[in-house]
């Protein structure tokens, strides 16, 4: 590295900064947010924690699963769990959705019950009232949707349910909610001290694909149990379910998310704040596990949802599920499916599962721990440029304008994902660049990591 460029590289290197992820905080008090549907309980959950996170529409059993969000008031965090609409008089669906709402409320530590002041006290809410009052666990009643003073009259009416004292509140217009917060934190047992820095979290894992692929089934049974919905009606999850599972010694909180349909401005409705949520979701987490169909030929989505990972550099494991459907024949055309549709891809880490039989699954684990350790690689300094210096040496950069580049240094300015910059006399081609990154795999790794190889090209010395 000539003289003249040491000053210029060690400006440059000032203003790399490597990426620092945040640990995760310790267990937290649970609030459950449970009520009949349409009683607007989505709403008050984002009225709770500050943002428009659980999908609300004006129709009854938008929200299907248990969801946990974070939240914080008066410097108190908890957790605050979104449920489906509770009918003791379901069936079908709508009784697997009640399922999950009482699931939530015996793992809660406070339980709101969230009744409609606009309807009255309904035969579903005195059932509910009646396994609330059961449970022994602390039971707030919101009468929700008391938007003016002449309604907390109605509110009143409320006592008849036997939870005692009603709280009028309006999630739509945050009437009265900080009031009925104060009244959560009074009921909520002691947050554990925060040890930030101290302790990382688990890894985050969201599994990701078009709907009815198999995601809801495959966290069913990485769990061990009914954690999320499963029906043969694609769409039935819609915001992204958290679950911590334990697998192998070590706990994981994978994020269940919507199935991706085609592209955002076809959606409407919650399907399109659902598809919000989904990127969100995958913004948050580490890696990410994308589920295909092998039984079918791979489809647009499928490479879109994939390109989505890619853009948002996290570590990618591609799951095919429904191994259990797949022949010989269709083996033979898969195989040339992937050769042709996920060339640009092939550092992905791949496995063939079944969440249905458990074909596999427990493959799923030791690709995600491959992919993270890739995710999180630093390559020494010295050794890298010992590297690129013997590559360059055996195959030089293409000629550009009468002139040949020269790679005056490189360094590794982050991982999670791997970030390298190359410093450079002049440009490299694209094929160059692609032609680094493939000998940067064969030699330092990086199986299911994306890489990003950014150029500092010199300016032109002036006279």
């Amino acid at each position: 590295m000539a003289t003249g460029d040491s000053g210029w590289i060690e400006a440059e290197l000032d203003d790399l900064k490597v990426d620092d992820q945040h640990a995760d905080a310790g267990p937290m008090p649970v609030v459950a947010i449970v009520g009949r549907p349409n009683v607007g309980k989505s709403t008050l959950v984002n009225r709770v924690i500050g943002r428009r996170e659980a999908v609300v529409e004006d129709v009854p059993g938008v929200t299907r699963d248990r969801v946990a969000y974070d939240a914080n008031w008066r410097g108190r965090r908890f957790t605050v769990v979104d449920t489906g609409g509770w009918d003791p008089d379901a069936t079908g669906m709508a009784l697997r959705i009640a399922e999950q709402a009482q699931v939530a409320v015996e793992l809660a530590d406070v339980i709101v019950f969230v009744v409609d002041a606009t309807v009255g006290v309904t035969d579903a809410d005195a059932e509910v009232g009646n396994v609330l009052r059961q449970s022994g666990k602390p039971v707030i009643l919101a009468v929700n949707k008391v938007d003016n003073q002449a309604l907390e009259l109605e509110a009143h009416a409320m006592w008849s349910l036997g939870l005692g004292q009603p709280y009028p509140v309006s999630a739509l217009h945050g009437r009265a909610s900080g009031d009925l917060l104060d009244v959560v934190l009074d009921a909520l047992p002691e947050t554990p001290a925060e040890t930030f820095g101290q302790e990382r979290g688990p890894h985050r894992v969201a599994l990701l694909g078009k709907p009815n692929v198999g995601k809801s089934s495959l966290l069913n049974k990485l769990a061990g149990e009914e954690r999320v919905l499963v029906d043969p009606m694609a769409g039935t999850t819609r915001d992204p379910v958290d679950e911590l599972v334990e697998l192998g010694g070590k706990v994981w909180r994978f994020v269940d998310t919507a199935g991706i349909r085609r592209r955002d401005r076809e959606l409407q409705g919650a399907d399109f704040y659902a598809a919000m949520r989904t990127r969100a979701a995958l913004e948050r987490s580490e890696v990410a596990v994308v589920l295909i169909d092998a039984s079918q030929p791979l489809t647009e989505q499928d490479l879109r949802i994939l390109g989505l990972v890619i853009e948002s550099g996290r570590a990618l494991v591609v799951a095919f599920n429904k191994w259990d459907l797949v022949d010989e024949d269709r083996r033979y055309y898969l195989d040339k499916e992937i050769d042709r549709q996920l060339v640009r891809i092939p550092w992905a880490l791949r496995v063939n599962i079944s969440a249905k039989t458990g074909r596999h699954v427990d493959r799923l684990v030791p690709a995600i721990e491959k992919a993270l350790d890739s995710w999180s690689t630093r390559v020494p300094t010295a050794r890298l440029n010992a590297f690129l210096t013997e590559l360059v040496q055996q195959t030089p950069p293409p000629v550009r304008g009468g002139k040949q580049p020269k790679i005056l240094f490189a360094t590794q300015a982050a991982v999670q994902p791997p970030k390298f910059v190359l410093f450079t006399s002049g440009w490299l081609e694209e094929t160059y660049r692609r032609f680094i990154e493939r000998r940067i795999r064969e030699e330092f790794g990086f199986a299911g990591s994306p890489i990003d190889i950014t150029m500092k090209i010199r300016e032109k010395r002036k006279k």
